[in-house]
């Protein structure tokens, strides 16, 4: 096993503990490009070790009230059935479309945030909810298809519809990927490859890593946390579009 692939798993822990997303968008490229994993087959995989991170890291916020009820709520249960109906697509495409997709919407997300329109000050939660469950179940439908946790799109989704103050967002982020990733990969063992130790392997440092993050992040300002995701899943979707596409 390529040791980068390890050293990942310890990446993907640390950037969902510092800002509640990031790690699905690392899980599948280095499952399949370090790890040597099917992108088919990496995405029940990548489902498996991001739900487990995330609800770590959940557990460890919910104490100290940076967790939206409401939101966490109506996002998951609209985010797993929509999970649960992606999930059913992956197989439609090729392993190279696929990653395409994937990286292409990466880059998309992240231009909008840098883009995105700063706060003067920090808005105060108001989670309608016809407006939060079909933003739910769109991030939901894109965790199953593309087996990723969903947090590079609930961040900006929480923020943006359920007016989740950066540290609250991250926060409900967490739970929410558990709740839509456990649906997904539940929907995945269908036809999931058997990767049941690099799975524990990979979760188990991906854990280790999100508890870390927490920490390290609690000293860092929101802006700062929203700058560096968003730069992290612009680097990463380049790079991936870049090698799926013969790079």
């Amino acid at each position: 096993m390529n040791p980068l692939a390890w050293a990942g798993a310890v990446a993907i822990g640390l950037s969902l503990g510092l800002t509640g997303a990031g790690g699905s968008i690392l899980t599948l490229p280095v499952l399949v490009y370090w790890a040597g994993v099917p992108p088919h087959e990496a995405v029940g995989v990548s489902l498996a070790v991001v739900g487990a991170a995330a609800l770590a890291g959940a557990l460890q916020r919910l104490g100290k009230g940076e967790i939206h009820g409401r939101a966490a709520g109506i996002f998951s249960v609209a985010g797993m059935v929509g999970a649960a109906v992606g999930a059913h697509f992956t197989g439609w495409v090729t392993p190279t479309v696929l990653m395409v997709m994937f990286a292409a919407l990466m880059v998309t997300v992240a231009v909008r945030m840098f883009l995105g329109r700063e706060e003067a000050t920090e808005p105060c939660p108001e989670c309608r909810p016809m407006r939060c469950a079909l933003a739910g179940a769109g991030t939901g439908v894109l965790t199953g298809f593309l087996g990723v946790g969903g947090g590079f799109l609930l961040m900006p989704a929480l923020m943006k519809f359920a007016r989740l103050p950066v540290r609250m967002a991250v926060g409900t982020s967490l739970a929410v990927i558990a709740a839509n990733s456990a649906m997904g990969w539940v929907s995945h063992r269908a036809w999931e490859g058997s990767h049941g130790g690099l799975t524990l392997g990979f979760g188990g440092l991906a854990v280790m890593g999100t508890l870390v993050g927490k920490r390290l992040g609690g000293s860092l300002p929101a802006k700062r946390l929203k700058q560096g995701f968003a730069g992290m899943v612009l680097v990463t979707g380049s790079l991936v579009l870049w090698r799926s596409m013969g790079g």
